[in-house]
């Protein structure tokens, strides 16, 4: 009997280019990968390697020159200016490094807002769940000048996992904290990954983040060239200098 892991997203022969003749860059060089539902993945490589291009086209804010991307079945390439914004807002969750809060609304309505823009609540239940594991219930009438960065990053968090998105991608979330703040964090988006069953696919530079993943994809070029599986900060270390030699 053979089992199956279901994907969350992919890309298929992705290709992106910048610019054109002589001073064109290929951000993106015939590119798939598949990355599975209900897992921690984290996505490196050299500055220019490509790996914030990936995260973009496959949340759907940029386009590709060539190739497809899928949320789930969804090609996304397919769809409209619209029927594309709808599936980022139902679908899809982000966490990117500037925490991205709006400094007027309090941490609770933060962590709502789309939400209540979708004219649609998550469950009640869902949302205690989740305010309970970022640790923020004494907070959430608090607004993001009265939080520390870690507790904004909190909040961002949750404002990600309240929509129960099918993938959640991360753009270097611990980037703005302190080492303790983002080890706890990324403790944080791992456990919702293991307790949550969400996915996350974060793109970071630093192999103590990566660790926390459950897969490690490296990029170089617009390219995949190297993978590890259940790795330490040291294994990744070894491979993101030996691929740089």
């Amino acid at each position: 009997m053979t089992t199956t892991t279901a994907v969350a997203a992919r890309a298929v022969n992705a290709s992106k280019m910048y610019g054109s003749g002589e001073t064109v860059v290929r951000a993106l060089d015939e590119l798939s990968v598949d990355l599975a539902a209900g897992e921690f993945t984290a996505i490196m490589g050299p500055s220019g390697s490509g790996k914030s291009t990936l995260m973009h086209c496959l949340a759907g804010l940029d386009t590709l020159n060539s190739g497809k991307v899928f949320i789930g079945d969804t090609d996304i390439s397919e769809l409209s200016e619209r029927a594309l914004t709808l599936l980022r807002r139902d679908r899809i969750g982000f966490v990117f490094q500037a925490f991205n809060l709006v400094p007027t609304l309090s941490a609770k309505e933060n962590i709502v807002l789309p939400q209540r823009l979708g004219a649609t609540a998550p469950p009640e239940s869902w949302l205690d769940q989740v305010i309970d594991a970022v640790g923020l219930a004494d907070r959430l009438s608090h607004r993001p000048n009265e939080l520390s960065g870690g507790q904004q990053q909190r909040v961002a968090v949750a404002r990600a996992l309240a929509g129960q998105p099918e993938i959640i991608f991360a753009d270097e979330p611990t980037g703005n904290l302190d080492s303790k703040t983002g080890g706890e964090i990324l403790d944080f988006m791992q456990n919702a990954v293991r307790d949550l069953d969400q996915t996350i696919v974060m793109v970071t530079h630093d192999p103590s983040a990566a660790a926390h993943a459950d897969r490690v994809v490296f990029l170089a070029d617009g390219r995949i060239v190297e993978e590890l599986t259940a790795p330490s900060a040291d294994l990744i270390f070894d491979t993101m200098k030996r691929l740089g030699d």
